[in-house]
């Protein structure tokens, strides 16, 4: 392959490299605001964190603006309740021309063990954008470990499915 990217007249060459491949790591405390009758933390609420995370992680990786275009499907494992705290870790696993992929993972911890206990995942893929909110070029992500390739052909495969290509 050349350094075009994938006949959208992108010059891969102009994208830079990427300014930090560091997770963004999130700290929020469930109040009674963000559960329902269950004292649960609400699945939008948690939505809302974790694209918090992604759109931060992906800001750093690039130094871009970004958006959310899609969102794999979350798999909520477990509830987390009224007083727990949530960590929220987003690593940039994945990138396409304009697209970073940001594998987010939701963990909830009680103040008394601070033992974090995974409550969701997913994948974010957000598209980066210029004053004018047209998409625009990102550095790419390059896998330099087996544990990278798994998650970078994770994301892919969830990004595929999403678009319905085989």
């Amino acid at each position: 392959m050349d350094s075009r990217g994938a006949g959208l007249g992108i010059d891969l060459r102009d994208m830079g490299e990427p300014r930090s491949t560091d997770p963004v790591v999130l700290l929020n405390e469930v109040f009674p605001g963000d559960t329902n009758a269950l004292d649960t933390l609400f699945g939008g609420r948690l939505m809302s964190i974790m694209d918090t995370a992604a759109g931060m992680a992906a800001s750093k990786f690039a130094h871009r603006e970004f958006v959310t275009v899609s969102v794999d499907a979350l798999k909520f494992k477990r509830p987390a309740y009224q007083g727990d705290v949530i960590r929220t870790i987003g690593r940039v696993v994945w990138t396409s021309p304009r697209t970073v992929g940001v594998l987010v993972r939701s963990c909830r911890m009680t103040r008394s063990d601070w033992d974090p206990e995974e409550i969701c995942s997913g994948y974010f893929f957000m598209v980066a954008i210029d004053d004018s909110m047209k998409p625009i070029s990102v550095p790419q992500f390059t896998p330099s470990d087996e544990e990278e390739r798994l998650l970078w052909e994770g994301a892919q495969n969830a990004r595929e499915a999403m678009r319905g290509t085989p």
